[in-house]
């Protein structure tokens, strides 16, 4: 399953958010059935030899001069733990599953393209909901972007933006447009409907 997303650096372009499962929204508090169901979902990638990384909630799009990412929340960070552990003969701990059942945050990672090695330094993120400016808990950026010498036109650079929301500063049920400001100015905006992410 899918939700459309649009990704831009001035202008709109249309991608895919994809991720693995059907769900209600971000779950803030999720249930023990909720937890379960979680942890057999990265026992089952797992077991089918998956990477841990095909577990989190991607956005963007297929078109690698547009921005892409994931959002990683609570049942998805449990998913992707249980698969790591899974692949090592393991089970999660107790302590392991409610410290991430019991984070206050969800971690926003984007890459943008940029062209300098340096664009994305003192970049920022936002989330919009309904004109509401939600501010990160934190932020980072890369201070050296990646060469991508296999680009069709010019050297390009990507960078990643990491930023943690507050769980209650949001709302986990609405249409979000994710906003990155790169330093040497512009914006990059990826729209992503939190009702369709667990």
């Amino acid at each position: 399953m899918g939700v459309l997303a649009s990704a831009v650096l001035g202008q709109t372009v249309t991608g895919l958010l994809s991720f693995v499962s059907l769900a209600a929204a971000i779950e803030v508090s999720p249930t023990p059935t909720h937890i379960q169901l979680a942890l057999d979902r990265g026992k089952q990638a797992a077991a089918k030899q998956r990477s841990p990384e095909t577990l989190y909630a991607r956005f963007g799009n297929a078109d690698p001069a547009q921005p892409e990412g994931f959002l990683l929340t609570k049942l998805g960070g449990l998913s992707v733990l249980a698969a790591h552990m899974a692949l090592r003969g393991l089970d999660p701990s107790t302590a392991d599953v409610a410290h991430v059942i019991e984070a206050s945050t969800m971690l926003v990672s984007a890459t943008i393209v940029g062209e300098r090695p340096d664009f994305a330094v003192n970049s920022y993120m936002v989330l919009d909901q309904e004109g509401r400016t939600i501010k990160p808990f934190t932020v980072r950026a890369d201070s050296q972007a990646e060469r991508r010498a296999t680009w069709p036109e010019s050297q390009k650079f990507l960078a990643k933006i990491v930023a943690t929301f507050r769980y209650n500063d949001f709302d986990p049920n609405a249409r979000t447009t994710i906003t990155i400001f790169p330093a040497g100015g512009g914006e990059v905006r990826v729209v992503v409907d939190f009702a369709h992410i667990e």
